[in-house]
């Protein structure tokens, strides 16, 4: 039986001259095969609460498309890894968490080196859209949010990039999709996430459909907070990863 394979649309943006020989940043879409056996999907810091109203309000309207396209992947032969990170105690005694402290440390490879540009929002109030500021910044979480299952005898739990990597090592992962939040923070910076996947020589994806970033529009550029998110998606496909869209995830298992 032939080995089962995501087919997945790659979307990046690349600088390239038009026909006039002026630099354009243009969208490419390339079609891959990636082996669901080889493949982890990661979910970024899904938590049960965030200390803004409005990024916990998006979260809670996410969740079930998000456990829907975990389940497809499972079920496909998908490595699941939770990432919620500040919550591990939550976590101690759960068989996914010690099947993650049971991998065998990995070697880690040399970093690969990599362009770092300025985000293209201003997220220096703290991100929140619904009043608060970043002095009322808390750790309002306590675990990953209860909308999303988890399968304690195949799925990982860690908030350590460390820990990840060795766990992925452990089983051969070479390809990682990542969904979560907030896109500009820690979908870009923790750990196990893309910045640190990627200077590790993994293949990276990010589930464009299934993250949001932490944006105020009364800070620059000055557009919506939907918008907000869109720069730094495209952001992330420019400098560090492409992207995909969940329905190609969950597309061949009957979902929508």
């Amino acid at each position: 039986m032939q080995p089962d394979n995501l087919r997945l649309e790659l979307r990046s943006r690349r600088l390239q001259q038009d026909r006039g020989g002026f630099s354009q940043w243009w969208e490419h879409i390339d079609p891959v095969a990636w082996s669901c056996a080889a493949t982890a999907l990661l979910l970024c810091d899904v938590w049960d609460r965030h200390w803004s109203r409005g990024a916990s309000e998006r979260v809670d309207a996410m969740v079930g498309r998000m456990d829907q396209v975990v389940a497809a992947a499972r079920s496909r032969g998908v490595q699941i890894v939770h990432a919620p990170s500040d919550t591990m105690e939550f976590y101690a005694g759960n068989p996914a968490r010690q099947r993650v402290l049971a991998a065998p440390e990995a070697k880690l490879p040399a970093e690969l080196e990599r362009p770092d540009p300025p985000l293209p929002i201003d997220a220096s109030d703290g991100g929140s859209d619904t009043g608060e500021s970043g002095e009322d910044s808390h750790r309002a979480w306590s675990r990953q949010h209860a909308g999303i299952a988890i399968d304690q005898e195949r799925d990982g739990i860690s908030d350590d990039g460390r820990e990840v990597y060795g766990f992925l090592a452990q089983q051969g992962i070479e390809n990682v999709l990542v969904m979560g939040v907030h896109t500009n923070m820690c979908v870009l910076n923790r750990s196990f996430a893309i910045k640190q996947m990627v200077r590790w020589g993994m293949r990276v994806a990010l589930i464009r459909d299934l993250t949001d970033a932490m944006y105020n529009p009364a800070r620059p550029p000055y557009v919506s907070h939907a918008e907000g998110t869109d720069l730094v998606i495209g952001y992330i496909e420019r400098f560090w990863c492409p992207s995909v869209d969940s329905r190609e995830i969950t597309k061949t298992t009957g979902m929508a």
